[in-house]
């Protein structure tokens, strides 16, 4: 298939999910059902009601395969605790979402069997996924996990608390210095909070530092912590907090409340929050660009994950194969998609075109779709010690927005730490 950009390969995708209904797969039949477990990190506010839509049907139209589906909180880091722990004990889910910035530590590390061997036999399912969609699941030019959501952060935001503050919110903030100004504004005005940026894990910081010029890892495998691009880019987020007051240090849950509640103004945070926040929004809700550093080009990371299986036992390995099928199928892709704000990952033959029909059931979803071309791979700390390297960072950046470092000493400190734990030349 033809290499395409990622915008044009999800649209294309989208394009063909509108007319392109899957049947469910025949039931094997005889004996008991397999039964496997599916890892998600969708919990009621952030996809849970279309995951488990999507399990019941699997569940009521195939006989000989049932899927309990468990919840994993604290989102990809979380689950990638679990999972740990699961494959320690002997028990390991069949199936398991893995973010793209996990997926070359869960390659490595964790017992699996490659996507590319379970669909070996049946090549025209990998061939319907655009090569470049293909690639966010490969490492070291193999397909290890199937590309299932796509997301890039957006600015969710009260249009009735914008009003209330004197400001046009058909003019939300395109700049991060207009955030801050029209922030300040807010807050003066309404006594809201002005700005929460989603802070779970490490992907609004690779957001916020390459939109401002910098990397978190340098292409040539060197740490870009203490660079200029990043330390600007992590002090401004301490500041929002510390200096101007406009942002809560606070969970994302909380601030999530806080949005719902008609406390918080501006709620930056990935576009698959946008169906359950369109759903428990009393107000004006919409949408907007992630801001930029002035001119500097945006750079958001293509959020979401892959599916990958870690079943041993080759009964659980065929339904796991099934299971995602299922998934990865254009209806229940675009109950996916409407369900969560994700955008499809599968491009399939004929239909209508979906991305129109996805917008005009949700339109608060353009700036996402506008956003696609201005996508990059959502890339963690290398190596076998990624995971260790992920917290490290994360600590650092909590400590500036605490207002206990400031971000070159934050960053330094980090830095220092984490080179040690680089995979070595």
């Amino acid at each position: 298939m033809k290499r395409m950009g990622i915008a044009a390969a999800v649209l294309a995708a989208a394009t063909a999910l509108a007319g392109c209904g899957g049947t469910p797969s025949a039931p094997a039949g005889g004996g008991q059902p397999v039964t496997i477990e599916y890892y998600h990190v969708n919990s009621d506010t952030f996809g849970g009601p279309a995951v488990r839509e999507l399990v019941q049907k699997f569940n009521q139209t195939h006989k000989d395969v049932q899927v309990v589906d468990r919840f994993q909180p604290d989102m990809y880091a979380g689950l990638m605790q679990n999972l740990q722990s699961a494959i320690a004990a002997g028990k390991p889910p069949a199936v398991s979402q893995i973010s793209y910035s996990h997926l070359d530590y869960a390659a490595n590390n964790f017992p699996h069997i490659a996507i590319a061997d379970l669909f070996k036999d049946d090549p025209t399912f990998l061939s319907d996924f655009p090569s470049n969609i293909l690639d966010l699941g490969k490492v070291k030019g193999r397909v290890e996990g199937i590309p299932y959501s796509i997301s890039n952060p957006v600015i969710y935001y009260n249009a009735d608390l914008f009003k209330k503050a004197g400001l046009d919110p058909a003019n939300p903030p395109k700049t991060w210095d207009e955030v801050r100004a029209m922030g300040k504004t807010i807050k003066d005005k309404t006594g809201a909070w002005a700005v929460f940026i989603r802070n779970e894990d490490n992907w609004s910081t690779q957001a916020l530092i390459e939109s401002n010029g910098g990397h978190i890892v340098n292409p040539d495998g060197t740490l870009g912590l203490t660079d200029p691009p990043a330390v600007q880019a992590i002090q401004m987020w301490g500041d929002m907090v510390n200096k101007d007051k406009i942002m809560p240090n606070v969970t994302y849950q909380e601030a999530q409340q806080a949005f719902l509640s008609g406390k918080l103004a501006m709620y930056i945070a990935t576009v698959a929050e946008l169906a359950s926040l369109k759903k428990q929004a009393t107000f004006d809700l919409r949408t907007a660009l992630y801001p930029t550093f002035g001119d500097k080009p945006r750079r958001v990371p293509a959020g979401g994950n892959v599916l990958m299986v870690f079943a041993k036992d080759p009964a659980q390995q065929k339904a796991a194969m099934e299971f995602i099928q299922f998934l990865e199928s254009p209806d229940n892709l675009k109950t996916w998609s409407l369900g969560t704000g994700y955008l499809p990952s599968r491009l399939a033959a004929g239909g209508q075109d979906v991305t129109q029909a996805l917008l005009q059931a949700q339109p608060l979803m353009k700036p996402a779709v506008e956003q696609l071309k201005e996508a990059v791979p959502w890339k963690n700390i290398p190596g076998p010690n990624s995971l260790q390297g992920e917290k490290i960072l994360l600590d650092a950046r909590m400590s500036v927005l605490a207002g206990k470092n400031d971000a070159q000493a934050a960053l330094q400190s980090a830095k220092d730490r984490i080179t040690p734990l680089l995979p070595k030349p």
